[in-house]
């Protein structure tokens, strides 16, 4: 009988080594809650004192404290780390709340968390400053850009679509009232079109118009027809509908001028015109030109542009520039626009001169994680904006079909923009369903 309990209890400690294995490789989220947050836990509890003071993370306590210490509880006076204030687990790593003595700043511990990534054995450990004083270290315990889950309440909502997921396990959220224009660059095969088709898809839940400019012939945009409210497939059509969407915009500031207000959002709602949300997929084409005979049309388009990214924030338009580079090489008025492009995002690039391009200006720091983006990750991109603040991004894989649907779906929200009906795109009505024959057969008869 001690036998077979034996057997049994060495075959059910094989089956859980097993099923742990099994959960860390095809379920990290699970192994993470079972395992490795327990752990990390326990040694970050038990090394943290140590762990800062190797890490130089910690300062002279002041005169008064130093007194009592060595006064009072007859101790000697040891470097003060940073007081932690809340710590909580979470389905991806460990958030930890830390209260900065003075001395210390953010940029000191985002500058160590390389360090605290290895002491406190976790896949990534980045740094966020809530509030003057207080930082939190968001602790990974996985790749959690492998398998790319949205959490469940990243919906989207007012102007603000969730299309990634960030590093450290948050979702990443493209707000157009705090980040207006916004450029994305990638190679191909990057994941920058997975990129846009998230956004479309969850734009067309929202109640914007959306703008279109695709001079690959459409052969991007035109699969979203029925939820666009304008579309121009051609550099010509383009610099006419960026005239009238600088006419829209003129007309809107007149609207706010005749009610004493500087922002759309000012507005009753009654009366408050709808957003425009504008889709550049090369924006590369719109400057290039074969001729002399562009140059004007150039000229145009340039000039547009530029006007709406300077301008249009305030009156509800907004610009999403797509390209595979974008720099002064494509000839003037380039940089000028890119400067007004406020979010950054930067996918796989073929040359580090590129990356520079897109990230150099806002965070130069983020250049080298660009340009070490693997080609077997499409998707993985390096998001920044001026602020000076850069995230590790993954776009989850969406395809053409889904975004498709999701315009479909969503086609009686496009709002009447009476300028833009002439470049409404046509979309063709859905052919029926084959049913059975409603002829009645008649036999042969000789």
């Amino acid at each position: 009988m001690s036998d077979l309990s034996m057997v049994l209890e060495a075959t059910g400690a094989l089956a859980g080594a097993g099923g742990l294995g099994y959960a860390k490789v095809r379920a990290p989220r699970v192994y993470w809650s079972l395992v490795g947050l327990p752990v990390t836990w326990g040694r970050f509890t038990i090394t943290y004192r140590s762990t800062m003071d190797v890490c130089g993370l910690t300062v002279q306590p002041s005169r008064l404290r130093a007194f009592i210490t060595r006064n009072v509880a007859r101790r000697d006076v040891l470097p003060v780390p940073p007081k932690i204030r809340r710590v909580r687990g979470t389905s991806t790593g460990l958030r930890v709340t830390l209260r900065l003595p003075a001395g210390l700043e953010p940029a000191d511990l985002m500058a160590a968390s390389e360090r605290l990534r290895h002491a406190w054995g976790v896949h990534s450990v980045t740094v966020a400053e809530t509030k003057p004083g207080y930082v939190e270290l968001r602790m990974t315990g996985y790749d959690v850009l492998r398998r790319v889950r949205l959490p469940r309440g990243a919906r989207p909502q007012d102007l603000s679509v969730p299309v990634a997921l960030r590093e450290d396990g948050t979702a990443f959220v493209r707000d157009y009232r705090k980040v207006p224009m916004a450029l994305t660059l990638g190679a191909n095969n990057s994941g920058k079109s997975v990129y846009q088709r998230n956004l479309i898809k969850g734009l067309a839940r929202l109640p914007v118009a959306l703008v279109g400019i695709d001079c690959k012939r459409g052969v991007e945009q035109s699969a979203y027809a029925p939820r666009l409210s304008a579309l121009a497939t051609t550099p010509d059509d383009s610099a006419s509908l960026l005239d009238v969407l600088v006419g829209e915009m003129e007309s809107r500031f007149d609207l706010l001028s005749l009610h004493g207000v500087s922002d759309m959002w000012d507005l009753p709602e009654e009366i408050r015109p709808v957003p425009v949300v504008v889709l550049v997929d090369e924006v590369a084409e719109l400057f290039l030109i074969s001729s002399k005979k562009d140059e004007e049309r150039r000229e145009r388009i340039v000039t547009a542009l530029i006007r709406l990214a300077q301008m249009a924030r305030a009156v509800g338009i907004y610009l999403e520039v797509c390209g595979q580079r974008f720099g002064s090489e494509l000839g003037k008025g380039a940089t000028m626009l890119r400067a007004q492009l406020t979010g950054r995002v930067v996918h796989r690039v073929n040359d580090k001169q590129t990356a520079e391009m897109g990230l150099a200006d806002v965070a130069p720091d983020a250049v080298t994680a660009a340009s070490l983006i693997p080609a077997e990750r499409p998707g993985t991109a390096v998001a920044a904006d001026s602020s000076g603040g850069w995230a590790k991004i993954r776009t989850p894989h969406t395809s053409r079909d889904e975004a498709m649907a999701a315009c479909r779906e969503f086609a009686h929200l496009v709002p009447d923009l009476p300028a833009l009906d002439p470049y409404r795109p046509h979309v063709p009505a859905d052919a029926p369903a084959p049913g059975p024959s409603l002829v009645k057969p008649l036999p042969v008869t000789d």
